[in-house]
């Protein structure tokens, strides 16, 4: 367990949630290459449905977005495709990802991206009172409400989770 102790990394998630006045609680956990929302929500005793992945995409004209999943959930690519009105979504390079967000892989967060990229989010999230997202850093989450994420971001809505 995490001692409220640890300092928590000024991330610019961090720093654009503090300046939205919005409520979070940091959530640091032992990060664990390729263990995902998996490890996140084991460590962290946490449901992993509500830990949120957010994951880097780009369409046939290689233009990024940005979804938000369910930690047990994956993207159809073909749905979110067909739904953009696009040939076909692929993940994002991990270098490429991180030039348009800022973020490595494995610490990708929604907020405070180097570049505006389109957010998606996956509609059954917003069903949630509360969640856990990514904050700019690898073992790093932040609790927070469904409807401070929606505020600050202003996702689109999409049913693309399997």
């Amino acid at each position: 367990m995490v001692t409220t102790k640890e300092k928590i990394p000024s991330t610019a998630a961090i720093r654009l949630l503090k300046a939205q006045g919005v409520s979070f609680i940091p959530r640091p956990y032992h990060y664990e290459e390729r263990g995902g929302t998996r490890v996140a929500s084991k460590e962290l005793e946490i449901v992993e449905h509500e830990a949120i992945k957010t994951i880097v995409l780009e369409d046939d004209r290689r233009n990024p977005l940005i979804v938000l999943m369910h930690g047990d959930r994956e993207i159809s690519t073909k749905k979110l495709a067909r739904h953009l009105g696009v040939k076909t979504i692929t993940p994002c390079d991990p270098k490429v990802a991180q030039r348009h967000t800022g973020y490595m892989v494995g610490g990708t967060s929604p907020f405070g991206t180097k570049k505006g990229l389109p957010i998606y989010i996956e509609e059954t999230i917003l069903d949630l009172g509360k969640i856990f997202i990514n904050a700019g850093r690898r073992g790093l989450l932040v609790e927070m409400s469904v409807q401070d994420l929606v505020g600050i971001l202003g996702p689109h809505t999409v049913n693309v989770g399997y």
